[in-house]
């Protein structure tokens, strides 16, 4: 008996192209439902390369939230989640490899991962940091780094891998590209700096975890808080010379991320170190807004390390 051929498909086939179309639209509902600050970066871009973001955001936001409590609280037992999250990189892997899977949020992904050339050596470091929220409940210095690549510096190269195969882009030189690299890591690691502090309450009393080497959550001090605040500013610079590097549209969408969280990193500044044992620091809505309006204006913002001299001065 001959074997039966896989037929060759159109990728605008009209059944393909409504999932398509339905997978990478439940992306963007995960997006809006769960960041407010990044779903507003995306109106800064085209729409092909916003829904790219989006999918890459659904994903990521999918792992993030097996290793943080849903699948726990839906009953299921440590070795069950870490199977969770193992198939969750398998689908992936396989999605990327074959164009298709079952699941909706990986299916936009893949479409995302083979339009962008977005590879394992991106997504696994990714897998690998997720794996390691189930397993490390106190990080060194090493364990940190590399779990702050894995969590935040790829989703950077991931979104960089998009905006510069968006329109407008300009190809860059070697030099050129290795600063946008750089600046796309350290974008994410402010990101997630930012995040550590921002979700200190909660990861230290209900997850068990501790990122930060040296540090005891429950003695935060208000000099670790400033060192660590100061690290972010850091982060957040060199990630501005990378916008140079962008075509306008993804520019202005970075600066408006950059913004945000820059203005989250000023408000944690400003917050008593104790105060983020008890509380969850937030940009608020009208505040996002005007920032907004900044960005599209193209006005410059004060900096943060300006405002940090202006208080101790």
């Amino acid at each position: 008996m001959n074997a039966i051929k896989p037929r060759e498909l159109n990728p605008r086939t009209p059944a393909l192209h409504l999932y398509s179309r339905t997978a990478q639209r439940s992306a963007q509902v995960l997006l809006r439902q769960y960041s407010t600050s990044f779903s507003l970066a995306c109106r800064m871009l085209d729409t092909a390369s916003a829904t790219h973001i989006a999918n890459i955001y659904a994903l990521v936001r999918l792992a993030d939230e097996i290793v943080d409590g849903v699948a726990f609280q839906a009953g299921l037992e440590p070795r069950a989640i870490a199977a969770c999250l193992d198939d969750l990189e398998a689908e992936t892997e396989r999605a990327m490899e074959r164009g298709y899977s079952t699941n909706l949020v990986v299916h936009a992904f893949a479409l995302t991962a083979r339009s962008t050339s977005i590879t394992q050596a991106l997504t696994a470091p990714f897998f690998a940091s997720m794996r390691a929220d189930l397993t490390t409940g106190q990080h060194d210095a090493r364990s940190l780094e590399d779990y702050i690549y894995g969590s935040a510096e790829v989703i950077g190269l991931m979104c960089l891998q998009v905006f510069l195969a968006m329109p407008g882009a300009v190809p860059l030189d070697a030099e050129q590209a290795d600063q946008a690299k750089r600046a796309a890591r350290s974008l994410g690691a402010a990101f997630q700096k930012v995040n550590f502090l921002r979700d200190l309450m909660q990861d230290s009393q209900e997850l068990g975890r501790a990122y930060f080497p040296g540090i005891n959550p429950a003695a935060f001090s208000e000099q670790e808080k400033q060192r660590l605040v100061a690290q972010i500013e850091q982060d957040l610079e060199t990630a501005r010379t990378g916008l140079p590097l962008l075509a306008p549209a993804a520019a202005r969408a970075v600066r408006l991320a950059h913004d945000l969280f820059r203005e989250l990193n000023r408000q944690l500044d400003k917050a008593p170190a104790k105060m983020l044992l008890r509380t969850r620091i937030s940009v608020s809505p009208g505040r996002k807004a005007m920032i907004a309006v900044r960005v599209l204006l193209g006005r410059p913002g004060k900096t943060q390390t300006s405002h940090i001299m202006e208080r101790r001065h």
